[in-house]
C-alpha cells in the first residue's frame, strides 16, 4: 500500500539519516495522511496518474505550497512557506506522489560541495565526512541510503551529474 510504503521510508529516514548522511532537511507531516488517501482512491479504482502512491524527495530549493518550508539551504528562508506548488511539485501531486520531505542544498544551490549553513554536511553516504557533491547532494546521498525510489534534483552545472558519481546512483539531467 502507498501508507506501508511511506511509513517503511519514513522510519528508514528517522533511524538512520540524523547520524549517518544528513540528507533530509524535513519531513512532510502530512505524509501519512496523504498515502492513506491515495489507498482509499486505489480501493475505488481511482488512480491519480503513473505515481500514484510512489514516495518522492524534492530538493530544498523547490517551493511546496504546503506546511514544509522552502529554505533554499539558507538561515535567511529557514521559515519561509512557499505560497503555492512550483510547477514540478504540482505535477508530481497530480501524478499521484506522496511528497515524504525535503532534501538538502547548499545554500541557494550555488556550490559544489555538500553544505550550507542551515543544514550542515551532508555526507557522502559510501564514506562519512566525504563530500557528496553539488546542490542535489540531498537527493543523491538519499538515493543511495535507500530512502526512497525517487528523489527530484535540479542541474545547471552539474548539480545532478556530480552527485550521482559521487553517491554511486543513476541521475538524468533532462535536455530543455
Amino acid at each position: 500500500s502507498a501508507l506501508g510504503l511511506t511509513r517503511a521510508y519514513l522510519e528508514r529516514i528517522q533511524a538512520h539519516d540524523a547520524h549517518t548522511v544528513n540528507a533530509i532537511i524535513e519531513l512532510n507531516p502530512d505524509a501519512e495522511a496523504i498515502a492513506a488517501q491515495l489507498d482509499v482512491e486505489r480501493k475505488a479504482g481511482q488512480l491519480r496518474g503513473p505515481l500514484h502512491g510512489l514516495p518522492v524527495l524534492i530538493k530544498d530549493n523547490i517551493d511546496s505550497g504546503d506546511r514544509m518550508h522552502t529554505s533554499a539551504g539558507s538561515l535567511a528562508l529557514a521559515d519561509w512557506h512557499a505560497p503555492a506548488d512550483a510547477p514540478i511539485v504540482a505535477s508530481l501531486r497530480a501524478a499521484g506522489a506522496v511528497l515524504l520531505g525535503k532534501t538538502t542544498t547548499p545554500e541557494f544551490g550555488w556550490k559544489g560541495v555538500s553544505e550550507s549553513p542551515l543544514t550542515g554536511i551532508t555526507h557522502n553516504p559510501w564514506r562519512y565526512g566525504y563530500n557528496a557533491g553539488a546542490s542535489s547532494a540531498g537527493a543523491a546521498a538519499a538515493a543511495a541510503a535507500g530512502y526512497g525510489p525517487l528523489h527530484q534534483g535540479g542541474d545547471g552545472a552539474g548539480s545532478i551529474r556530480m552527485p550521482a558519481h559521487f553517491s554511486g546512483v543513476f541521475g538524468l539531467k533532462t535536455s530543455y
